[in-house]
């Protein structure tokens, strides 16, 4: 054998046992070993390094030592290599490798790394449709075993073949020897030949033989003495089984091989193999709907070429909503879950209870989350439940956490919507998640208790979907908001718009209507709605005038409806604000101080009168907003836990300093306010607060940390699609390549500022323009217009 046979075998050996070709630097290291070069030749003969040539070859010997099963190194390659190959003339011709048996390379070494750990028995388990059968085929046709024994069984239980015939059967079909008159005598010729004879043996789909604990079913059990004999640690061979589910024989000595599906690159590979042209963007959530099921994948792939003209996108389109719409996918999965229902009916109530999770947002569940779904088990055999969906590979499990692939929570929850236990799992999943919660301090703990949200919709419980935003919850500096008003400050309130105004035609035009009215306001606010808000803060202010117009509202009632009355008018003023409509806004400021003070809600006053001075700064009414802030604050800054208390207003007064001149003051309240807001996940104030920051950079001249302020505070507003935030920013940002020009000497670096500066001061005004605030694009146009003379 020259080079360029041994370079096709070994090819050939890989592609076979991992679905992928060997590299362009492998060939080349694997043809040059062959004539005997050393490294440092292979590497000045292809152009890299004698180090890179030494870890690729590194790397290549253990997977020749994997797919050959035998050691390889540089110095033994001809020698095992011609050793595998005499011995591979004399096995079984049906060595043809399926070229679209792509994506187990990772499956195929483990098993040939336990088989040089002697193993020799491997159950393979996982759900339907993964590909267990053909992997196994595979393998053990890569093999070059000497001959190939297989079971196929049956479908049903009632149609197993005995274990004894079984053997009589390999024993005089393929091993040409007479089986004994007793079973015992049978299985110890069939040993014989399995200590002797290097042979394969192909055990599949063994579930029907199972029972609800994974243990072959009383009126099959002589196949225990079978698979003893099939996993004798002497044997010279390889036993592979396949099953759904886990068996859990102790006498055998099994390994066991948790297949999972194929991965991301395995379908683009096996799309690419059937010349179907498919994009990256649209392959990953195809992927991740079917769990990288190989059966799917396949279906899928016809379904496009043969309904959909090879047009990957249009049947995604039509698709996606419907996972099981293919007929054989869903007979796949159903007969599954029917034999679950029939093998053990309280695991079957667990699996179809699961379909209420959404499994998006918080992809994955604790074990606590399952474990509320089993409100009507005794506590001792929860467990028992969550471990049959695990040995069924009905549930997903990795460190504790656990999920549903979303094809198979498609089967689990029409299951579940037919069945009486709807709105109780909703129910239940709702508290835990409300529970689970009890302090917002972080992103993710916001997130987890909106899922009780999504939970008491389904079922139309729209009351305790309108309390699960309104519950409070205490933050990281002692506030008590709620989980509304968290999910706004975090910026994770957009899935939020196109949820609110359903559920509030449901809601009664009590107090819960009034807090969601100021919420969705909030909301409307940040991505730049205002019209829209200041509409809904006027309905939730008329509300709270008229329930405050009643003589016999008692106290607490009459508190609430005095606070919400304050919240919607400051509101309304920073709208206005942000309109630039400063006389509307100053109104609104005004109102507030003089209510808050007639009725004792004197916690308002420093809120308004903060606001008030900015606005007075903007309509150059300096010493009234000087004023203003000092009976608000004193002489002294806020300390560093008031500061986080009332982030959004240290800035708004890092706003005022600023156009009063006093710079100092100015930069130690936004530093206060970035810093709360980065420790407490507050986007939107820490991009305001950078804004703010970068004004007075631009005012001492430093423009390289002004632009790099911009910037940051641009990049943390665009996701949030705080459109008026992002409209000020992008103004401001202007402003500073305005000022740069103007004190820029070169012609060419003055014309490349003001361009800059136009570029922004345009985006600016196309915010300014969705967001209907002519006074603002006028603020703008000012400034283009004052430039130009």
């Amino acid at each position: 054998m020259d080079a360029d046979q041994a370079l096709r075998q070994i090819e050939q050996l890989v592609i076979a046992q991992t679905g992928e070709r060997l590299s362009e630097l492998q060939q080349t290291i694997l043809k040059q070993v062959w004539l005997g070069q050393k490294y440092f030749d292979i590497a000045d003969a292809y152009g890299c390094t004698e180090g890179h040539a030494k870890d690729v070859g590194s790397d290549l010997w253990k997977l020749l030592s994997q797919v050959i099963g035998e050691k390889v190194t540089k110095k033994n390659l001809r020698y095992v290599l011609t050793d595998h190959v005499s011995l591979s003339a004399t096995s079984s011709p049906e060595r043809a490798y399926k070229p679209d048996f792509v994506g187990r390379h990772q499956a195929m070494s483990q098993i040939s790394q336990w088989r040089q750990q002697g193993a020799t028995a491997i159950a393979i388990q996982g759900e339907g449709g993964l590909g267990k059968t053909t992997l196994a085929q595979q393998y053990l046709q890569s093999q070059g075993f000497e001959m190939m024994l297989e079971l196929l069984m049956a479908k049903e239980s009632d149609n197993i073949t005995s274990a004894q015939r079984v053997v009589e059967e390999w024993l005089t079909r393929d091993l040409q020897e007479d089986p004994g008159l007793e079973f015992g005598i049978s299985l110890d010729r069939l040993k014989r030949h399995l200590h002797q004879r290097r042979i394969g043996v192909l055990v599949d789909n063994l579930e029907p033989a199972l029972d609800q604990q994974g243990l072959l079913i009383p009126e099959h059990r002589p196949y225990v003495e079978l698979f003893r004999v099939l996993t004798d640690p002497r044997n010279q061979g390889l036993t592979l089984v396949t099953s759904r589910d886990r068996i859990c024989e102790a006498s055998l000595n099994l390994q066991h091989y948790r297949l999972s599906g194929l991965d991301e690159n395995a379908w683009q590979q096996y799309f690419q193999l059937q010349e179907l042209a498919i994009d990256v963007k649209l392959l990953k959530p195809m992927h991740r709907a079917y769990g990288g099921n190989a059966k799917a994948m396949t279906l899928l792939c016809g379904a496009i070429q043969s309904d959909f003209g090879g047009d990957a996108t249009a049947f995604w389109q039509d698709q996606q909503q419907d996972l099981l719409i293919a007929a054989d996918l869903k007979n796949l999965i159903n007969n599954q879950i029917d034999r679950l229902q029939t093998l053990d009916p309280q695991a079957y109530r667990l699996f179809c209870r699961l379909g209420c999770y959404r499994y998006q947002t918080i992809a994955t569940l604790p074990g606590e989350g399952v474990l509320a779904l089993l409100w009507d088990v005794p506590e001792a055999k929860r467990r028992a439940s969550i471990l049959s969906l695990q040995n069924r590979s009905l549930v997903e499990c990795h460190q504790g956490r656990y999920w549903l692939h979303p094809v198979t929570r498609a089967a689990a929850i029409t299951r579940l919507q037919d069945s009486p236990d709807w709105p109780m799992a909703h129910h239940h999943a709702a508290q835990y998640w409300s529970q689970s919660v009890e302090t917002l301090t972080t992103n993710q703990d916001a997130l987890q208790a909106l899922e009780a949200f999504y939970h008491y919709k389904a079922i139309h419980d729209y009351p305790q979907a309108a309390a699960v935003l309104l519950q409070v919850r205490q933050n990281q500096w002692q506030q008590y908001l709620s989980l509304g008003s968290s999910l706004y400050r975090m910026g994770l309130h957009q899935s939020l718009l196109g949820e609110l105004p359903p559920l509030m035609t449901h809601l009664p035009c009590d107090r819960s209507y009034c807090e969601l009215q100021n919420i969705l306001a909030d909301y409307y606010w940040s991505t730049g709605q205002i019209r829209q808000a200041i509409a809904l803060q006027n309905d939730s202010l008329s509300l709270s005038t008229q329930a405050l117009a009643d003589p016999d509202l008692d106290s607490r009632r009459r508190r609430h409806f005095q606070v919400q009355a304050l919240d919607s008018r400051l509101s309304l003023g920073l709208y206005s604000l942000d309109l630039w409509e400063l006389e509307n806004s100053v109104q609104c400021f005004q109102q507030v101080i003089e209510i808050a003070t007639r009725t004792d809600q004197e916690r308002w006053v420093p809120k308004a009168s903060i606001c008030l001075a900015l606005v007075f700064t903007h309509l150059g009414k300096k010493q009234q907003a000087r004023q203003l802030v000092t009976h608000a604050l004193g002489e002294r800054l806020p300390e560093t836990e008031q500061a986080a208390r009332l982030a959004y207003f240290m800035q708004l007064l890092g706003q005022t300093y600023t156009h009063l001149g006093d710079l100092p003051s100015a930069y130690a309240l936004f530093e206060q306010a970035l810093t709360v807001a980065e420790a407490s996940h507050y986007p939107h104030i820490q991009a305001r607060t950078l804004t703010g920051r970068a004004v007075i950079h631009r005012l001492q001249g430093q423009f390289a940390p002004a632009v790099a302020d911009h910037d940051q505070a641009i990049v943390l507003l665009k996701p949030l699609n705080a459109t008026c935030d992002l409209a000020e920013a992008y103004f401001q940002l202007g402003l500073t390549y305005q000022a740069m020009h103007q004190v820029c000497d070169a012609q060419r670096t003055a014309y490349v500022q003001r361009g800059h500066r136009d570029q922004n001061f345009h985006q600016a005004i196309q915010l300014f323009t969705a967001m209907d605030a002519p006074c603002q694009i006028q603020r703008v146009l000012a400034h283009t217009i004052s430039t130009e003379h």
